[in-house]
Protein backbone atom coordinates (compact mmCIF):
# COMPACT_ATOMS: atom_id res chain seq x y z
CA UNK A 1 0.00 0.00 0.00
CA UNK A 2 1.20 3.52 -0.76
CA UNK A 3 2.58 5.12 2.42
CA UNK A 4 0.29 8.18 2.28
CA UNK A 5 -2.77 6.13 1.40
CA UNK A 6 -1.90 3.73 4.22
CA UNK A 7 -1.79 6.58 6.75
CA UNK A 8 -5.09 7.92 5.48
CA UNK A 9 -6.65 4.50 5.81
CA UNK A 10 -5.48 4.23 9.41
CA UNK A 11 -6.82 7.70 10.24
CA UNK A 12 -10.16 6.86 8.63
CA UNK A 13 -10.34 3.60 10.55
CA UNK A 14 -9.60 5.34 13.87
CA UNK A 15 -12.10 8.08 13.17
CA UNK A 16 -14.96 5.81 12.13
CA UNK A 17 -17.33 4.71 14.92
CA UNK A 18 -17.65 0.98 15.50
CA UNK A 19 -20.83 -0.50 14.11
CA UNK A 20 -21.87 -1.73 17.56
CA UNK A 21 -21.47 1.68 19.23
CA UNK A 22 -24.54 3.69 20.07
CA UNK A 23 -24.90 7.00 18.24
CA UNK A 24 -25.94 8.60 21.55
CA UNK A 25 -23.03 9.27 23.94
CA UNK A 26 -23.28 7.58 27.32
CA UNK A 27 -23.06 10.19 30.07
CA UNK A 28 -23.75 8.54 33.42
CA UNK A 29 -22.77 11.72 35.27
CA UNK A 30 -24.35 14.18 32.86
CA UNK A 31 -22.73 16.64 30.50
CA UNK A 32 -19.42 18.31 31.29
CA UNK A 33 -21.31 21.57 31.76
CA UNK A 34 -23.59 20.00 34.35
CA UNK A 35 -20.62 18.48 36.13
CA UNK A 36 -18.81 21.81 36.14
CA UNK A 37 -21.73 23.56 37.82
CA UNK A 38 -21.66 21.00 40.60
CA UNK A 39 -17.88 21.25 40.99
CA UNK A 40 -18.13 25.04 41.17
CA UNK A 41 -20.63 24.72 44.00
CA UNK A 42 -18.21 22.38 45.82
CA UNK A 43 -15.41 24.94 45.42
CA UNK A 44 -17.44 27.73 46.99
CA UNK A 45 -18.72 25.48 49.78
CA UNK A 46 -15.21 24.36 50.74
CA UNK A 47 -13.74 27.86 50.60
CA UNK A 48 -16.59 29.31 52.65
CA UNK A 49 -16.96 26.58 55.28
CA UNK A 50 -13.96 24.24 55.48
CA UNK A 51 -11.23 26.84 54.94
CA UNK A 52 -12.11 29.36 57.70
CA UNK A 53 -12.62 26.64 60.29
CA UNK A 54 -9.27 25.04 59.45
CA UNK A 55 -7.36 28.31 59.52
CA UNK A 56 -8.65 29.05 63.02
CA UNK A 57 -8.10 25.50 64.19
CA UNK A 58 -4.50 25.51 62.93
CA UNK A 59 -3.78 29.05 64.12
CA UNK A 60 -3.10 30.33 60.59
CA UNK A 61 -3.56 34.06 60.05
CA UNK A 62 -2.55 34.09 56.37
CA UNK A 63 -1.94 31.23 53.95
CA UNK A 64 0.11 31.95 50.81
CA UNK A 65 0.14 29.44 47.92
CA UNK A 66 2.21 30.48 44.86
CA UNK A 67 2.46 28.24 41.81
CA UNK A 68 3.46 28.38 38.17
CA UNK A 69 1.90 26.93 35.06
CA UNK A 70 2.50 23.14 34.86
CA UNK A 71 4.25 23.17 38.23
CA UNK A 72 1.13 23.45 40.35
CA UNK A 73 0.88 22.88 44.10
CA UNK A 74 -0.97 19.64 45.03
CA UNK A 75 -3.65 21.96 46.44
CA UNK A 76 -4.45 23.21 42.93
CA UNK A 77 -7.46 20.98 42.06
CA UNK A 78 -9.17 21.90 45.35
CA UNK A 79 -8.67 25.65 44.87
CA UNK A 80 -9.73 26.30 41.28
CA UNK A 81 -12.80 26.17 39.09
CA UNK A 82 -13.45 23.07 36.96
CA UNK A 83 -12.69 24.95 33.74
CA UNK A 84 -9.17 25.79 34.98
CA UNK A 85 -6.62 23.17 33.99
CA UNK A 86 -3.36 24.90 34.95
CA UNK A 87 -2.08 27.94 36.79
CA UNK A 88 -2.03 31.11 34.68
CA UNK A 89 1.72 31.67 34.13
CA UNK A 90 2.05 32.37 37.86
CA UNK A 91 -0.85 32.52 40.26
CA UNK A 92 -0.47 33.35 43.94
CA UNK A 93 -3.42 32.59 46.20
CA UNK A 94 -3.64 34.53 49.47
CA UNK A 95 -6.06 33.60 52.25
CA UNK A 96 -6.29 36.07 55.17
CA UNK A 97 -8.51 35.33 58.14
CA UNK A 98 -10.06 38.54 59.48
CA UNK A 99 -11.95 36.69 62.19
CA UNK A 100 -15.40 35.05 62.49
CA UNK A 101 -17.26 38.33 62.01
CA UNK A 102 -15.49 39.36 58.80
CA UNK A 103 -14.46 36.02 57.31
CA UNK A 104 -11.52 35.06 55.10
CA UNK A 105 -10.26 37.28 52.29
CA UNK A 106 -9.51 35.17 49.21
CA UNK A 107 -7.18 36.85 46.76
CA UNK A 108 -5.73 35.63 43.46
CA UNK A 109 -2.69 37.53 42.22
CA UNK A 110 -2.63 36.39 38.62
CA UNK A 111 -5.18 34.15 37.00
CA UNK A 112 -8.92 34.64 37.18
CA UNK A 113 -11.51 34.92 39.95
CA UNK A 114 -12.34 31.22 39.44
CA UNK A 115 -16.01 31.94 38.97
CA UNK A 116 -16.19 34.59 41.68
CA UNK A 117 -14.32 32.59 44.31
CA UNK A 118 -11.43 35.12 44.53
CA UNK A 119 -10.77 38.83 44.33
CA UNK A 120 -8.18 39.32 41.59
CA UNK A 121 -5.17 41.61 41.99
CA UNK A 122 -2.92 42.33 39.00
CA UNK A 123 0.35 44.06 38.24
CA UNK A 124 -0.02 45.81 34.88
CA UNK A 125 1.72 48.27 32.60
CA UNK A 126 0.95 49.68 29.18
CA UNK A 127 2.32 47.82 26.16
CA UNK A 128 3.68 49.86 23.18
CA UNK A 129 0.26 49.64 21.51
CA UNK A 130 -1.39 51.14 24.58
CA UNK A 131 -3.09 48.00 25.80
CA UNK A 132 -2.51 46.88 29.40
CA UNK A 133 -0.30 43.86 29.84
CA UNK A 134 0.27 41.82 32.92
CA UNK A 135 3.58 41.56 34.78
CA UNK A 136 4.66 38.11 35.98
CA UNK A 137 8.10 38.82 37.43
CA UNK A 138 9.27 41.24 40.15
CA UNK A 139 6.22 43.46 39.70
CA UNK A 140 3.91 40.57 40.51
CA UNK A 141 5.91 39.70 43.64
CA UNK A 142 5.65 43.36 44.69
CA UNK A 143 1.86 43.11 44.47
CA UNK A 144 2.04 39.98 46.63
CA UNK A 145 4.26 41.66 49.21
CA UNK A 146 2.13 44.83 49.26
CA UNK A 147 -1.06 42.79 49.80
CA UNK A 148 0.57 40.96 52.71
CA UNK A 149 2.02 44.13 54.29
CA UNK A 150 -1.34 45.89 54.05
CA UNK A 151 -3.01 43.08 56.00
CA UNK A 152 -0.13 42.75 58.49
CA UNK A 153 -0.73 39.07 59.42
CA UNK A 154 0.70 37.67 62.64
CA UNK A 155 1.92 34.61 60.75
CA UNK A 156 2.26 33.58 57.12
CA UNK A 157 1.76 29.89 56.39
CA UNK A 158 3.35 28.21 53.37
CA UNK A 159 3.33 24.67 51.98
CA UNK A 160 6.74 23.28 52.90
CA UNK A 161 7.08 19.86 54.49
CA UNK A 162 9.69 17.14 54.82
CA UNK A 163 7.00 14.57 55.66
CA UNK A 164 3.75 15.21 53.79
CA UNK A 165 3.80 15.32 50.01
CA UNK A 166 0.52 17.24 49.86
CA UNK A 167 1.93 19.96 52.13
CA UNK A 168 5.18 20.41 50.18
CA UNK A 169 3.94 22.21 47.09
CA UNK A 170 5.98 25.41 47.37
CA UNK A 171 8.70 25.09 44.72
CA UNK A 172 12.21 26.21 45.69
CA UNK A 173 12.27 28.93 43.04
CA UNK A 174 8.92 30.31 44.17
CA UNK A 175 10.02 30.31 47.81
CA UNK A 176 13.23 32.19 47.04
CA UNK A 177 11.33 34.91 45.18
CA UNK A 178 8.60 35.10 47.82
CA UNK A 179 11.16 35.41 50.61
CA UNK A 180 12.97 38.20 48.77
CA UNK A 181 9.70 40.05 48.17
CA UNK A 182 8.66 39.75 51.82
CA UNK A 183 11.89 41.08 53.26
CA UNK A 184 13.43 40.03 56.59
CA UNK A 185 10.67 41.34 58.88
CA UNK A 186 7.80 39.55 57.14
CA UNK A 187 9.88 36.48 56.33
CA UNK A 188 10.38 36.01 60.07
CA UNK A 189 6.60 35.44 60.35
CA UNK A 190 6.60 32.55 57.86
CA UNK A 191 5.64 29.13 59.22
CA UNK A 192 4.87 25.72 57.71
CA UNK A 193 1.20 24.81 57.31
CA UNK A 194 1.44 21.04 56.99
CA UNK A 195 -1.96 20.19 58.47
CA UNK A 196 -3.73 22.98 56.57
CA UNK A 197 -2.99 21.35 53.24
CA UNK A 198 -3.65 17.81 54.47
CA UNK A 199 -7.00 18.51 56.07
CA UNK A 200 -8.27 20.92 53.43
CA UNK A 201 -7.77 18.21 50.81
CA UNK A 202 -9.15 15.49 53.08
CA UNK A 203 -12.37 17.05 54.37
CA UNK A 204 -15.40 16.51 52.16
CA UNK A 205 -18.44 18.77 51.90
CA UNK A 206 -21.86 17.03 52.16
CA UNK A 207 -22.87 17.79 48.57
CA UNK A 208 -20.04 15.53 47.32
CA UNK A 209 -21.49 12.44 48.97
CA UNK A 210 -24.32 11.65 46.49
CA UNK A 211 -21.93 11.86 43.53
CA UNK A 212 -19.36 9.67 45.27
CA UNK A 213 -22.03 7.07 45.97
CA UNK A 214 -23.02 7.09 42.29
CA UNK A 215 -19.36 6.56 41.41
CA UNK A 216 -19.27 3.49 43.66
CA UNK A 217 -22.41 2.13 42.00
CA UNK A 218 -20.80 2.61 38.60
CA UNK A 219 -17.62 0.81 39.67
CA UNK A 220 -19.55 -2.14 41.10
CA UNK A 221 -21.58 -2.40 37.90
CA UNK A 222 -18.49 -2.32 35.68
CA UNK A 223 -16.69 -4.97 37.74
CA UNK A 224 -19.78 -7.20 37.71
CA UNK A 225 -19.78 -7.04 33.90
CA UNK A 226 -16.03 -7.61 33.63
CA UNK A 227 -16.21 -10.69 35.85
CA UNK A 228 -19.01 -12.32 33.86
CA UNK A 229 -19.57 -14.27 30.67
CA UNK A 230 -20.11 -11.01 28.83
CA UNK A 231 -16.37 -10.36 28.93
CA UNK A 232 -14.68 -13.63 29.91
CA UNK A 233 -14.70 -16.82 27.86
CA UNK A 234 -12.91 -19.49 29.93
CA UNK A 235 -9.98 -20.97 28.06
CA UNK A 236 -9.80 -18.00 25.69
CA UNK A 237 -9.77 -14.68 27.54
CA UNK A 238 -6.52 -13.52 29.17
CA UNK A 239 -6.13 -11.33 32.22
CA UNK A 240 -4.66 -8.65 29.95
CA UNK A 241 -7.80 -8.79 27.79
CA UNK A 242 -9.89 -7.93 30.86
CA UNK A 243 -7.51 -5.14 31.89
CA UNK A 244 -7.97 -3.45 28.53
CA UNK A 245 -11.69 -4.08 28.58
CA UNK A 246 -11.79 -2.06 31.82
CA UNK A 247 -9.80 0.78 30.29
CA UNK A 248 -11.97 0.89 27.18
CA UNK A 249 -15.19 0.72 29.17
CA UNK A 250 -14.09 3.62 31.34
CA UNK A 251 -13.25 5.62 28.23
CA UNK A 252 -16.54 4.77 26.51
CA UNK A 253 -18.47 6.02 29.55
CA UNK A 254 -16.51 9.26 29.71
CA UNK A 255 -14.75 8.22 32.92
CA UNK A 256 -11.11 8.77 33.79
CA UNK A 257 -8.82 6.50 35.76
CA UNK A 258 -5.86 7.36 37.95
CA UNK A 259 -3.98 4.07 37.45
CA UNK A 260 -3.85 1.16 35.04
CA UNK A 261 -6.36 -1.49 36.19
CA UNK A 262 -5.00 -4.90 37.13
CA UNK A 263 -6.48 -8.39 36.91
CA UNK A 264 -4.82 -11.47 38.34
CA UNK A 265 -5.61 -15.12 38.96
CA UNK A 266 -5.14 -17.74 41.68
CA UNK A 267 -5.47 -21.34 40.52
CA UNK A 268 -5.56 -24.68 42.25
CA UNK A 269 -2.10 -26.14 41.82
CA UNK A 270 -0.54 -22.81 40.77
CA UNK A 271 -0.03 -20.85 37.57
CA UNK A 272 2.38 -21.30 34.65
CA UNK A 273 5.77 -19.66 35.10
CA UNK A 274 5.60 -17.63 31.90
CA UNK A 275 3.35 -16.45 29.11
CA UNK A 276 -0.04 -14.76 29.18
CA UNK A 277 -2.47 -15.96 31.83
CA UNK A 278 -5.49 -17.46 30.11
CA UNK A 279 -8.47 -17.55 32.47
CA UNK A 280 -9.67 -21.11 33.10
CA UNK A 281 -12.64 -22.66 34.85
CA UNK A 282 -12.06 -22.96 38.58
CA UNK A 283 -9.87 -19.83 38.72
CA UNK A 284 -10.19 -17.21 41.45
CA UNK A 285 -10.09 -13.73 39.93
CA UNK A 286 -9.01 -10.44 41.47
CA UNK A 287 -9.17 -6.90 40.09
CA UNK A 288 -8.01 -3.49 41.23
CA UNK A 289 -9.69 -0.53 39.50
CA UNK A 290 -10.29 3.15 40.11
CA UNK A 291 -12.31 5.74 38.22
CA UNK A 292 -12.03 9.52 38.16
CA UNK A 293 -15.08 11.77 37.89
CA UNK A 294 -15.15 15.53 38.57
CA UNK A 295 -11.64 15.34 40.08
CA UNK A 296 -12.75 12.65 42.57
CA UNK A 297 -11.28 9.15 42.59
CA UNK A 298 -12.39 5.69 43.67
CA UNK A 299 -10.30 2.61 44.50
CA UNK A 300 -11.88 -0.86 44.48
CA UNK A 301 -10.67 -4.47 44.61
CA UNK A 302 -13.12 -7.34 44.13
CA UNK A 303 -12.88 -11.11 43.81
CA UNK A 304 -14.44 -13.38 41.19
CA UNK A 305 -14.73 -17.09 40.55
CA UNK A 306 -14.99 -18.96 37.22
CA UNK A 307 -17.49 -21.78 37.61
CA UNK A 308 -16.69 -25.31 36.48
CA UNK A 309 -19.23 -26.92 34.18
CA UNK A 310 -22.14 -27.97 36.37
CA UNK A 311 -21.18 -25.71 39.29
CA UNK A 312 -23.77 -23.24 40.57
CA UNK A 313 -21.56 -21.43 43.09
CA UNK A 314 -17.99 -21.15 44.33
CA UNK A 315 -16.70 -23.92 46.63
CA UNK A 316 -17.60 -23.48 50.28
CA UNK A 317 -13.96 -23.10 51.30
CA UNK A 318 -13.51 -20.12 48.97
CA UNK A 319 -16.71 -18.53 50.24
CA UNK A 320 -15.48 -18.94 53.81
CA UNK A 321 -12.16 -17.34 52.82
CA UNK A 322 -14.08 -14.34 51.47
CA UNK A 323 -16.02 -14.14 54.74
CA UNK A 324 -12.70 -14.00 56.62
CA UNK A 325 -11.76 -11.01 54.46
CA UNK A 326 -15.10 -9.41 55.35
CA UNK A 327 -14.37 -10.06 59.02
CA UNK A 328 -11.07 -8.22 58.73
CA UNK A 329 -12.86 -5.33 57.03
CA UNK A 330 -15.24 -5.13 60.00
CA UNK A 331 -12.28 -5.04 62.39
CA UNK A 332 -10.54 -2.21 60.55
CA UNK A 333 -13.74 -0.18 60.18
CA UNK A 334 -14.38 -0.52 63.92
CA UNK A 335 -10.87 0.61 64.84
CA UNK A 336 -10.89 3.70 62.58
CA UNK A 337 -12.20 6.13 65.15
CA UNK A 338 -11.91 9.94 65.01
CA UNK A 339 -9.01 11.28 67.04
CA UNK A 340 -6.91 8.15 66.59
CA UNK A 341 -3.87 8.33 64.36
CA UNK A 342 -3.49 6.02 61.41
CA UNK A 343 -0.78 4.12 63.27
CA UNK A 344 -3.02 3.68 66.33
CA UNK A 345 -5.85 2.36 64.15
CA UNK A 346 -3.38 0.00 62.45
CA UNK A 347 -2.02 -1.38 65.73
CA UNK A 348 -5.45 -1.99 67.23
CA UNK A 349 -6.68 -3.56 63.96
CA UNK A 350 -3.75 -5.97 63.79
CA UNK A 351 -4.16 -6.90 67.46
CA UNK A 352 -7.84 -7.71 66.91
CA UNK A 353 -7.00 -9.52 63.66
CA UNK A 354 -4.50 -11.82 65.37
CA UNK A 355 -6.88 -12.46 68.26
CA UNK A 356 -9.43 -13.61 65.68
CA UNK A 357 -6.85 -15.98 64.15
CA UNK A 358 -6.77 -14.16 60.82
CA UNK A 359 -3.64 -14.17 58.64
CA UNK A 360 -3.85 -10.79 56.99
CA UNK A 361 -2.34 -7.43 56.14
CA UNK A 362 -3.86 -3.94 56.45
CA UNK A 363 -2.85 -1.09 54.11
CA UNK A 364 -5.75 1.37 53.96
CA UNK A 365 -5.47 4.98 52.83
CA UNK A 366 -7.38 8.25 52.38
CA UNK A 367 -8.96 9.00 49.02
CA UNK A 368 -10.57 11.97 47.30
CA UNK A 369 -8.92 14.48 44.93
CA UNK A 370 -6.06 12.01 44.83
CA UNK A 371 -6.34 8.22 44.78
CA UNK A 372 -3.74 7.84 47.49
CA UNK A 373 -5.14 10.88 49.21
CA UNK A 374 -4.26 13.35 51.92
CA UNK A 375 -4.60 12.22 55.52
CA UNK A 376 -3.56 9.31 57.74
CA UNK A 377 -2.15 6.10 56.32
CA UNK A 378 -3.41 2.98 58.08
CA UNK A 379 -0.43 0.79 57.25
CA UNK A 380 1.39 -0.01 54.04
CA UNK A 381 1.65 -3.55 52.68
CA UNK A 382 5.34 -3.59 53.61
CA UNK A 383 5.04 -1.45 56.77
CA UNK A 384 2.84 -3.36 59.20
CA UNK A 385 4.72 -1.86 62.15
CA UNK A 386 3.36 1.60 61.30
CA UNK A 387 4.23 4.45 58.95
CA UNK A 388 6.24 7.27 60.55
CA UNK A 389 4.88 10.69 59.72
CA UNK A 390 2.00 9.87 57.39
CA UNK A 391 0.66 7.32 59.86
CA UNK A 392 0.78 9.82 62.71
CA UNK A 393 -1.97 12.01 61.24
CA UNK A 394 -5.28 11.88 63.10
CA UNK A 395 -8.48 10.55 61.56
CA UNK A 396 -11.17 13.20 61.50
CA UNK A 397 -14.85 13.33 60.50
CA UNK A 398 -16.09 14.07 56.98
CA UNK A 399 -13.22 12.20 55.30
CA UNK A 400 -13.09 9.26 52.87
CA UNK A 401 -10.90 6.15 52.97
CA UNK A 402 -10.18 3.09 50.87
CA UNK A 403 -10.35 0.13 53.25
CA UNK A 404 -7.63 -1.95 51.59
CA UNK A 405 -6.41 -5.24 53.02
CA UNK A 406 -5.91 -8.94 52.42
CA UNK A 407 -6.73 -12.11 54.35
CA UNK A 408 -5.22 -15.48 53.40
CA UNK A 409 -6.95 -18.78 54.22
CA UNK A 410 -6.39 -22.48 53.51
CA UNK A 411 -9.09 -23.86 51.21
CA UNK A 412 -10.03 -27.54 51.78
CA UNK A 413 -11.33 -28.02 48.23
CA UNK A 414 -7.91 -26.93 46.96
CA UNK A 415 -6.08 -29.50 49.11
CA UNK A 416 -5.35 -26.88 51.76
CA UNK A 417 -3.80 -24.44 49.27
CA UNK A 418 -3.77 -20.93 50.72
CA UNK A 419 -5.85 -18.39 48.84
CA UNK A 420 -5.58 -14.64 49.25
CA UNK A 421 -8.68 -12.46 49.39
CA UNK A 422 -7.49 -8.96 48.53
CA UNK A 423 -10.36 -6.54 49.09
CA UNK A 424 -10.74 -2.81 48.81
CA UNK A 425 -13.84 -0.70 49.24
CA UNK A 426 -14.35 3.01 49.80
CA UNK A 427 -15.83 4.17 53.09
CA UNK A 428 -16.46 7.43 54.89
CA UNK A 429 -15.90 8.67 58.40
CA UNK A 430 -19.12 10.63 58.76
CA UNK A 431 -19.53 14.08 60.27
CA UNK A 432 -20.90 12.26 63.32
CA UNK A 433 -17.70 10.22 63.59
CA UNK A 434 -18.89 6.77 62.48
CA UNK A 435 -17.40 4.65 59.71
CA UNK A 436 -19.78 3.66 56.92
CA UNK A 437 -19.39 2.10 53.48
CA UNK A 438 -20.05 4.68 50.79
CA UNK A 439 -22.17 2.04 49.01
CA UNK A 440 -21.59 -1.52 50.25
CA UNK A 441 -18.78 -4.04 50.38
CA UNK A 442 -18.42 -7.24 48.40
CA UNK A 443 -19.66 -10.27 50.35
CA UNK A 444 -20.20 -12.73 47.47
CA UNK A 445 -18.01 -13.69 44.51
CA UNK A 446 -18.68 -12.35 41.06
CA UNK A 447 -19.40 -15.53 39.11
CA UNK A 448 -18.30 -16.25 35.54
CA UNK A 449 -20.59 -18.94 34.15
Amino acid sequence: MHKTLGCLAIVTLLAAPAASQSATPQRPFGTLRKQAALQQAWLHERLESVLPELMREQGVDMWVIPMREYNEDPMFPALVAPATFAARRRTVYLFHDRGPEHGVDRIAIGGSSQGGAYEVFRATERAPDGRPREFWGPAQWKVVADAIKERDPQNIAVNISHTYNFADGLAAGEWEQLAEALGPELEARVQRAEKMALYYLAIRVPSMDPVYREMQEMVHEIIATAFSGQVITPGVTTTEDVVWWFRQRFNDLGLGTWFQPSVDVQRRGGLPDSGPIVIQRGDVLHCDVGITVMRLNTDTQHMGYVLHEGEADAPEGLKQALQVGNQLQDIVMHEMQPGRTGNEALRSSLTAMRSAGIDGTVYSHPIGEYGHGAGPLIGLWDRQDGVPGNGDVELRPATWYSIELQATSAVPEWDGQRVRMALEEDAGLTAEGTMQWILRRQSEFHLVR
